[in-house]
């Protein structure tokens, strides 16, 4: 800074002679100066505003004491006075020199929005509508509408957004963030699926999207992914039906009240994987990638059977027989956070 404030003060010198120089160096010098703020402050420089202009609304916001010397020094200094329009945080301790600097830069200000692993597309919009600081323009728009707008119009949105913290700027819009997500979860998908294994069940891509996307509804601890898609996997193989209740709950819609009777599991719905055979016609929820790669790459093994143990971890076992002891032995009651075990009401292969 102080090479900065003495070419400044060279030049000064010479516009305005000696004296006003020193002036104006010293006025220019209390750029670097660090302001005291009680709490981080957020700056807006709205598309087209001059520099002038930043000088005018940093005094007046009291960040400096006088526009004259930013307009000095951007008259000094023109390569750092290219500021750039958005939406900038200062905190306590910076110095105007600073904030000009993290302006030229284009430093704006981020906020996110998260996805999570197992949500639905509905649980995504509501995330996106209740974020106060994004551009909202998708929030009256239809799902099909949403999808026309990421390029894949005509296709079911459910599965099809990558699960992840996204950052956006002032100047960002909710589909800015579903057009990002979507792209994400093609180029994860395509990438996992190119590096898939040999024999597995799914014509397609999407198929194992699908299936990932069971697999996340219904895995509690991380580690048992391999596990529960091992599974499933085999139950397609043999021709059995995959049974699992996250695929019952989501074809249940708004009537699913945190239990499942008896009726539920007989209901005819394109997701009821007790009555359909193979998988349902579309994902169920927001896959992350371990749950693809676990789906593309199953563990090994004879477990056709699971049940939940009330911890978040599931008892395997090799045959009904053992599967409905376990049964017996771990789950009396269905709950609002059970996680469903293939069979659970009687294998009817």
């Amino acid at each position: 800074m102080f090479k900065k404030l003495l070419i400044a003060g060279v030049c000064a010198a010479v516009l305005f002679g000696a004296g006003t120089g020193l002036w104006v160096w010293q006025g220019v010098g209390s750029l670097s100066k660090p302001v005291v703020m009680a709490e981080p402050m957020l700056f807006d420089v709205p598309e087209g505003t001059a520099f002038n202009g930043v000088a005018r609304q940093l005094e007046a916001d009291g960040l400096i004491k006088k526009d004259l010397w930013v307009r000095v020094y951007g008259r000094l200094f023109p390569d750092r006075a290219k500021i750039k329009a958005g939406v900038y945080e200062f905190t306590d301790g910076m110095s105007a020199e600073a904030m000009l600097d993290k302006m030229v830069a284009g430093d704006t200000k981020h906020w996110s929005v998260q996805f999570i692993e197992g949500w639905t597309f509905s649980d995504m919009r509501t995330a996106l509508n209740s974020n106060q600081r994004i551009e909202h323009l998708t929030a009256d728009w239809s799902d099909e509408k949403v999808m026309e707008a990421v390029g894949a119009k005509g296709e079911h949105p459910e599965g099809r957004f990558f699960p992840d913290t996204y950052l956006f700027t002032s100047s960002e819009s909710d589909i800015d963030m579903l057009r990002r997500a979507f792209q994400r979860m093609k180029t994860v998908l395509a990438d996992e699926w190119e590096n898939k294994e040999e024999g597995l069940p799914y014509d397609n891509a999407y198929e194992a999207l699908i299936m990932a996307s069971i697999v996340e509804r219904e895995t509690g601890a991380p580690q048992e992914r391999g596990q529960v898609a091992g599974v499933f996997v085999r139950r397609l193989q043999k021709g059995m039906r995959l049974q699992t209740d996250p695929t019952v709950i989501y074809g249940m819609g708004d009537k699913y009240n945190g239990r499942i009777g008896r009726r539920d599991l007989r209901a005819q719905t394109p997701y009821n994987t007790y009555r359909i055979n193979g998988l349902p016609p579309t994902p169920i929820a927001l896959p992350g990638r371990e749950a693809i790669h676990a789906s593309l790459h199953p563990d090994s093994g004879k477990s056709l059977y699971f049940v939940a143990r009330g911890d978040g971890t599931h008892k395997f076992s090799n045959t009904l027989a053992e599967h409905q002891k376990a049964v017996r032995a771990f789950q009396l009651n269905r709950r609002a956070d059970y996680r469903s075990s293939p069979a659970g009401e009687g294998d009817e292969q």
